[in-house]
Protein backbone atom coordinates (compact mmCIF):
# COMPACT_ATOMS: atom_id res chain seq x y z
CA UNK A 1 0.00 0.00 0.00
CA UNK A 2 2.74 2.41 1.02
CA UNK A 3 4.78 1.71 -2.13
CA UNK A 4 1.71 2.06 -4.37
CA UNK A 5 0.65 5.37 -2.80
CA UNK A 6 4.21 6.72 -3.04
CA UNK A 7 4.42 5.74 -6.72
CA UNK A 8 0.99 7.22 -7.45
CA UNK A 9 1.79 10.49 -5.69
CA UNK A 10 5.13 10.92 -7.44
CA UNK A 11 3.55 10.14 -10.82
CA UNK A 12 0.80 12.74 -10.32
CA UNK A 13 3.34 15.18 -8.83
CA UNK A 14 5.57 14.83 -11.88
CA UNK A 15 2.69 15.54 -14.27
CA UNK A 16 1.42 18.55 -12.30
CA UNK A 17 4.84 20.08 -11.62
CA UNK A 18 5.67 19.80 -15.34
CA UNK A 19 2.82 22.18 -16.23
CA UNK A 20 3.51 25.89 -16.88
CA UNK A 21 3.31 28.01 -13.72
CA UNK A 22 0.13 29.85 -14.80
CA UNK A 23 -1.62 26.54 -15.41
CA UNK A 24 -0.50 25.23 -12.01
CA UNK A 25 -1.94 28.32 -10.33
CA UNK A 26 -5.18 27.96 -12.27
CA UNK A 27 -5.43 24.30 -11.24
CA UNK A 28 -4.96 25.36 -7.61
CA UNK A 29 -7.75 27.92 -7.98
CA UNK A 30 -10.02 25.23 -9.44
CA UNK A 31 -9.41 23.12 -6.33
CA UNK A 32 -10.33 26.16 -4.21
CA UNK A 33 -13.54 26.84 -6.15
CA UNK A 34 -14.50 23.16 -5.87
CA UNK A 35 -13.75 23.24 -2.14
CA UNK A 36 -15.66 26.45 -1.39
CA UNK A 37 -18.50 26.64 -3.92
CA UNK A 38 -19.28 23.02 -4.80
CA UNK A 39 -18.33 20.71 -1.93
CA UNK A 40 -18.61 23.55 0.63
CA UNK A 41 -16.16 21.85 2.99
CA UNK A 42 -16.00 23.64 6.38
CA UNK A 43 -17.88 26.57 4.82
CA UNK A 44 -19.72 27.36 8.08
CA UNK A 45 -16.41 27.52 9.96
CA UNK A 46 -14.97 29.81 7.29
CA UNK A 47 -17.85 32.28 7.68
CA UNK A 48 -17.73 31.99 11.47
CA UNK A 49 -14.05 32.95 11.47
CA UNK A 50 -14.60 35.77 8.97
CA UNK A 51 -17.33 37.17 11.21
CA UNK A 52 -14.80 37.38 14.04
CA UNK A 53 -11.97 38.80 11.91
CA UNK A 54 -14.06 41.16 9.75
CA UNK A 55 -17.33 41.93 11.61
CA UNK A 56 -18.06 44.97 9.42
CA UNK A 57 -17.56 43.26 6.04
CA UNK A 58 -20.58 42.61 3.84
CA UNK A 59 -21.71 39.08 3.02
CA UNK A 60 -20.41 39.54 -0.54
CA UNK A 61 -16.96 40.53 0.77
CA UNK A 62 -16.89 37.54 3.13
CA UNK A 63 -17.74 35.20 0.24
CA UNK A 64 -14.95 36.76 -1.83
CA UNK A 65 -12.40 36.45 0.99
CA UNK A 66 -13.51 32.91 1.89
CA UNK A 67 -13.21 31.75 -1.72
CA UNK A 68 -9.79 33.41 -2.06
CA UNK A 69 -8.62 31.65 1.10
CA UNK A 70 -9.67 28.25 -0.31
CA UNK A 71 -7.97 29.07 -3.63
CA UNK A 72 -4.82 29.89 -1.65
CA UNK A 73 -4.96 26.46 -0.01
CA UNK A 74 -5.60 24.87 -3.42
CA UNK A 75 -2.46 26.53 -4.75
CA UNK A 76 -0.65 25.22 -1.69
CA UNK A 77 -1.66 21.66 -2.58
CA UNK A 78 -0.22 22.17 -6.05
CA UNK A 79 3.04 23.44 -4.52
CA UNK A 80 3.40 20.20 -2.56
CA UNK A 81 3.73 18.33 -5.87
CA UNK A 82 6.93 20.29 -6.55
CA UNK A 83 8.71 19.21 -3.36
CA UNK A 84 9.96 15.80 -4.64
CA UNK A 85 11.72 17.56 -7.52
CA UNK A 86 13.34 20.46 -5.67
CA UNK A 87 17.13 20.58 -6.00
CA UNK A 88 19.83 23.07 -4.97
CA UNK A 89 19.94 24.50 -8.48
CA UNK A 90 18.89 27.81 -10.03
CA UNK A 91 15.60 26.49 -11.42
CA UNK A 92 14.36 25.37 -8.00
CA UNK A 93 15.78 28.28 -6.01
CA UNK A 94 14.15 30.73 -8.44
CA UNK A 95 10.77 29.51 -7.14
CA UNK A 96 11.61 31.38 -3.92
CA UNK A 97 12.72 34.77 -2.68
CA UNK A 98 14.48 34.96 0.68
CA UNK A 99 14.50 38.15 2.72
CA UNK A 100 16.23 38.86 6.02
CA UNK A 101 18.68 35.96 5.94
CA UNK A 102 21.21 38.34 7.47
CA UNK A 103 19.09 38.38 10.66
CA UNK A 104 19.28 34.59 10.82
CA UNK A 105 23.04 34.60 10.24
CA UNK A 106 23.52 37.19 12.99
CA UNK A 107 21.33 35.22 15.42
CA UNK A 108 23.17 31.96 14.68
CA UNK A 109 26.51 33.67 15.36
CA UNK A 110 25.51 34.04 19.03
CA UNK A 111 25.99 30.29 19.42
CA UNK A 112 22.76 29.65 21.34
CA UNK A 113 20.65 28.23 18.56
CA UNK A 114 17.71 30.21 17.17
CA UNK A 115 13.99 30.10 17.97
CA UNK A 116 11.89 30.93 14.92
CA UNK A 117 8.38 32.20 15.67
CA UNK A 118 5.95 31.32 12.89
CA UNK A 119 2.28 30.77 12.01
CA UNK A 120 0.10 29.25 9.31
CA UNK A 121 0.49 31.96 6.68
CA UNK A 122 1.20 31.26 3.03
CA UNK A 123 2.74 27.81 2.58
CA UNK A 124 5.25 27.35 5.36
CA UNK A 125 6.02 23.74 4.44
CA UNK A 126 6.99 24.78 0.92
CA UNK A 127 9.00 27.68 2.35
CA UNK A 128 10.91 25.32 4.64
CA UNK A 129 11.64 23.09 1.63
CA UNK A 130 12.98 26.14 -0.19
CA UNK A 131 15.22 27.02 2.74
CA UNK A 132 16.53 23.44 2.78
CA UNK A 133 17.73 23.60 -0.84
CA UNK A 134 19.17 27.05 -0.05
CA UNK A 135 21.29 25.36 2.62
CA UNK A 136 19.29 26.49 5.68
CA UNK A 137 18.41 23.34 7.63
CA UNK A 138 15.69 23.69 10.26
CA UNK A 139 14.05 21.67 13.01
CA UNK A 140 10.27 21.98 12.89
CA UNK A 141 7.86 21.04 15.69
CA UNK A 142 5.04 19.27 13.86
CA UNK A 143 2.06 17.06 14.64
CA UNK A 144 2.02 13.61 13.11
CA UNK A 145 -0.76 11.70 11.37
CA UNK A 146 -2.35 8.65 12.98
CA UNK A 147 -1.85 6.58 9.81
CA UNK A 148 1.79 5.50 9.59
CA UNK A 149 2.13 5.29 5.79
CA UNK A 150 0.89 8.90 5.49
CA UNK A 151 3.54 9.91 8.04
CA UNK A 152 6.21 8.06 6.10
CA UNK A 153 5.22 9.73 2.83
CA UNK A 154 4.65 13.26 4.11
CA UNK A 155 7.57 13.57 6.50
CA UNK A 156 9.93 11.44 4.41
CA UNK A 157 9.31 13.74 1.47
CA UNK A 158 10.53 16.77 3.39
CA UNK A 159 13.21 15.03 5.44
CA UNK A 160 14.87 13.99 2.19
CA UNK A 161 15.76 17.67 1.68
CA UNK A 162 17.34 17.96 5.14
CA UNK A 163 14.52 19.27 7.34
CA UNK A 164 14.22 17.57 10.73
CA UNK A 165 10.98 17.17 12.69
CA UNK A 166 10.24 17.16 16.40
CA UNK A 167 6.93 15.61 17.60
CA UNK A 168 5.01 18.06 19.84
CA UNK A 169 4.47 15.57 22.66
CA UNK A 170 7.44 15.65 25.04
CA UNK A 171 9.25 17.91 22.59
CA UNK A 172 11.40 19.66 25.22
CA UNK A 173 14.33 17.24 24.87
CA UNK A 174 14.35 17.48 21.06
CA UNK A 175 14.16 21.28 21.12
CA UNK A 176 16.92 21.64 23.73
CA UNK A 177 19.12 19.20 21.84
CA UNK A 178 18.72 21.19 18.61
CA UNK A 179 19.35 24.55 20.29
CA UNK A 180 22.44 23.25 22.09
CA UNK A 181 23.68 22.06 18.70
CA UNK A 182 23.32 25.74 17.67
CA UNK A 183 20.57 24.97 15.15
CA UNK A 184 17.28 26.82 14.43
CA UNK A 185 13.93 25.47 15.64
CA UNK A 186 10.56 26.58 14.23
CA UNK A 187 7.66 27.09 16.66
CA UNK A 188 4.26 27.41 14.94
CA UNK A 189 2.32 29.37 17.55
CA UNK A 190 -1.16 29.94 16.08
CA UNK A 191 -2.78 26.69 17.21
CA UNK A 192 -4.95 26.48 20.30
CA UNK A 193 -3.43 25.06 23.45
CA UNK A 194 -5.16 25.78 26.74
CA UNK A 195 -4.09 25.44 30.38
CA UNK A 196 -2.34 23.68 32.04
CA UNK A 197 -0.02 23.11 29.05
CA UNK A 198 -0.94 26.36 27.33
CA UNK A 199 -1.48 29.91 28.45
CA UNK A 200 -4.66 31.98 28.24
CA UNK A 201 -4.54 34.88 25.81
CA UNK A 202 -6.84 36.81 23.46
CA UNK A 203 -7.04 36.88 19.67
CA UNK A 204 -9.36 39.25 17.79
CA UNK A 205 -10.80 40.08 21.22
CA UNK A 206 -11.74 36.45 21.91
CA UNK A 207 -10.30 34.40 24.77
CA UNK A 208 -8.14 31.53 23.57
CA UNK A 209 -4.90 29.77 24.49
CA UNK A 210 -1.41 29.37 23.09
CA UNK A 211 1.59 27.14 23.78
CA UNK A 212 4.20 28.20 26.35
CA UNK A 213 7.07 26.13 24.94
CA UNK A 214 8.73 28.93 23.00
CA UNK A 215 8.87 31.29 25.99
CA UNK A 216 10.14 28.55 28.29
CA UNK A 217 12.91 27.55 25.87
CA UNK A 218 14.03 31.14 25.49
CA UNK A 219 14.20 31.50 29.28
CA UNK A 220 16.26 28.31 29.58
CA UNK A 221 18.68 28.90 26.72
CA UNK A 222 18.76 32.63 26.01
CA UNK A 223 18.33 31.82 22.30
CA UNK A 224 17.27 34.76 20.13
CA UNK A 225 13.74 34.80 18.68
CA UNK A 226 13.14 35.70 15.03
CA UNK A 227 9.69 35.90 13.38
CA UNK A 228 9.52 33.97 10.09
CA UNK A 229 6.64 33.74 7.62
CA UNK A 230 5.87 33.18 3.95
CA UNK A 231 3.48 34.46 1.33
CA UNK A 232 2.95 33.82 -2.36
CA UNK A 233 3.27 36.50 -5.02
CA UNK A 234 0.85 36.64 -7.97
CA UNK A 235 3.60 35.17 -10.15
CA UNK A 236 3.60 32.03 -7.99
CA UNK A 237 6.95 32.77 -6.33
CA UNK A 238 7.06 32.02 -2.60
CA UNK A 239 8.61 34.76 -0.45
CA UNK A 240 10.26 33.66 2.82
CA UNK A 241 10.85 36.48 5.30
CA UNK A 242 12.97 36.59 8.46
CA UNK A 243 12.26 39.62 10.66
CA UNK A 244 14.53 41.35 13.16
CA UNK A 245 14.90 39.53 16.50
CA UNK A 246 12.28 40.24 19.14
Amino acid sequence: MKAFVSFLFKSVAFLVSSLPMKLQLFLGDCIGWLWFDVLRIRRKIIFSNLKVAFPDKSKRDKIRIGRASCCNMGRGLIEFTRIPFLKPDKKSIDLFEFRGLEYLDSAKSQGKGVCLLSLHLGNGDFGVAGLAIKGVRLHLISKQFKIQWINDLWFGLRESLGTKFIPPRNSSYGVLKALRAKEPVVFVQDQFMGPPIGLKTTFFGKETGTAMGLAIMVQRTGAPVLPIYTYREDSGKTVVIFEKPL
